[in-house]
C-alpha cells in the first residue's frame, strides 16, 4: 500500500452485490451525451446500493449529475445521443442490459418517478384522475371503473379535499402542493417498490414542503418501499434520509450515512454546502460561507480533483497531485467514503477547528 493509500484509507472498489436485502444496486454507471460541442460526462461512474425500507439523498449543486442519475435508473435516456454504461440491477433484473420493452414494463409498477415539476410533468389535456387511471391500468387489466375507484382512493391518501370532485380537475386548477400531491399519487397508485423524487419540494413554501416530505416518509413506511430524494437542500436530506451521496460534476465525492457526512463531513465540498446552509438550531453570528466559484463544464472538467480549482485547501496535497490525480473513492469510517487527496489527520484537523466552529 502506497503512503497515500495508507493516508486516506483503502480503495473502494465497486463489486458484485452481497446483501441479500439490497433491492436497487448501481455500479460504475456513466451516462454520456454526444453533443455538437463534445462530449458532455454528465454521470461519471457512480456506485451505491439501497435497502429496502432505506431512504437515499442525492444532493449537490445544479448540473452534478443527479437528476440524470435518476432518469438513467429508470431507463429514460434512451436516445442516439445518450452513452450509457455500467450496471443498474433492480432486485435480481440488470436494466441496462435489458430490453427497451422489458425496462418500461418495470417503469410505473416496480419503480416509479416524482418529478420535479408537475405542471410540466402532468398532461394539462387530461384530468388528473384520468392520468392516474391510466397509469395503473397499464399494469393492471382491470375496468376503468375499478382503476377510478384506485385513483380516488390515492387522492384521499395523500391529503387532496374532496378527492371524488378534484378526480375531474385539470393539472392547472390544482395548486403547486396539490400538483406534487397528485404527482405523487400517480408514482405510488402501482404500489412501486423503488421511489424516486426529483426535487420534491422545489418552488413550494415552508409548510408544504414538511407536508409533501410527511407523506413521502408516511406512504413509505406503509407500502416499504425504498426511497431517492434528489435535492440541492441539506435541509430535506436531513429531514427524511438515512443515506447520503454528495455529486460533484458527475462523480460522487462522498457517501455514508446522513448522521456520519452531518456529524463529521469528509470533503471540502461537502463543508461548503454544509456551510451555505442556513441553521435554525442555533444562533448565527457571521455570514453564511458560500462554495466560491461555478461548477465545472461538463465537457472539460479540470484534471486531477475536479474541485481543486474551487477548493481553498488544494494547495495542502505536497506535488501538485491535486491537480494532476483523479482521487479515487476511499473508506474512511466503517460505511463512509470520501474522494480527497487530503490526509485523513489533516481532514480532521480542518473540521474541528476551522470549518465546524462557523457552521
Amino acid at each position: 500500500m502506497s503512503e497515500l493509500e495508507s493516508q486516506v484509507g483503502r480503495p473502494s472498489v465497486p463489486g458484485p452485490r452481497t446483501q441479500k436485502d439490497v433491492f436497487l444496486s448501481v455500479r460504475d454507471l456513466r451516462i454520456h451525451f454526444d453533443t455538437d460541442d463534445g462530449l458532455v460526462r454528465s454521470v461519471d461512474g457512480i456506485s451505491f446500493d439501497l435497502r429496502r425500507g432505506r431512504t437515499l439523498g442525492i444532493v449537490g449543486e445544479s448540473g452534478s449529475g443527479k437528476s440524470v442519475t435518476s432518469l438513467g435508473i429508470m431507463g429514460l435516456h434512451r436516445s442516439q445521443r445518450a452513452r450509457i454504461t455500467g450496471e443498474v440491477w433492480l432486485d435480481n433484473d440488470e436494466l441496462i442490459g435489458s430490453s427497451e420493452d422489458f425496462v418500461r414494463r418495470q417503469r410505473g409498477r416496480r419503480m416509479a418517478m416524482i418529478f420535479q415539476d408537475p405542471l410540466s410533468a402532468l398532461h394539462p389535456y387530461y384530468t388528473v384522475g384520468a392520468q392516474i387511471t391510466e397509469a395503473y391500468r397499464v399494469h393492471h387489466p382491470v375496468a376503468k371503473k375499478v382503476a377510478k375507484a384506485r385513483a380516488v382512493d390515492m387522492l384521499d391518501r395523500v391529503g387532496i379535499p374532496e378527492p371524488a370532485k378534484r378526480y375531474s380537475s385539470y393539472p392547472h386548477e390544482f395548486s403547486g402542493g396539490m400538483r406534487q400531491r397528485a404527482m405523487i399519487a400517480m408514482a405510488l397508485v402501482n404500489n412501486p417498490e423503488l421511489l424516486i423524487a426529483d426535487e420534491p419540494t422545489t418552488a413550494l413554501d415552508v409548510t408544504v414542503q414538511a407536508q409533501i416530505l410527511d407523506l413521502i416518509r408516511d406512504l413509505q413506511k406503509e407500502f416499504g418501499s425504498a426511497v431517492i430524494v434528489i435535492t440541492h437542500d441539506l435541509g430535506v436530506v436531513a429531514e427524511i434520509a438515512d443515506d447520503l451521496l454528495v455529486m460533484y460534476a458527475g462523480r460522487c465525492v462522498e457517501r455514508g450515512t446522513a448522521e456520519q457526512v452531518f456529524a463529521a463531513p469528509q470533503h471540502p465540498y461537502t463543508w461548503g454546502l454544509l456551510g451555505s446552509m442556513p441553521r435554525i438550531d442555533r444562533e448565527q453570528t457571521e455570514r453564511l460561507i458560500p462554495v466560491r466559484g461555478t461548477p465545472p463544464s461538463l465537457i472539460n472538467v479540470p484534471d486531477g480533483c475536479p474541485f481543486h480549482p474551487r477548493c481553498p485547501y488544494a494547495d495542502v496535497p505536497e506535488d501538485n497531485v491535486t491537480r494532476t490525480v483523479r482521487p479515487e473513492l476511499r473508506e474512511v469510517g466503517t460505511g463512509h467514503f470520501t474522494a480527497c487527496h487530503l490526509p485523513q489527520e489533516e481532514r480532521t484537523r480542518i473540521w474541528t477547528e476551522e470549518v465546524e466552529p462557523k457552521l
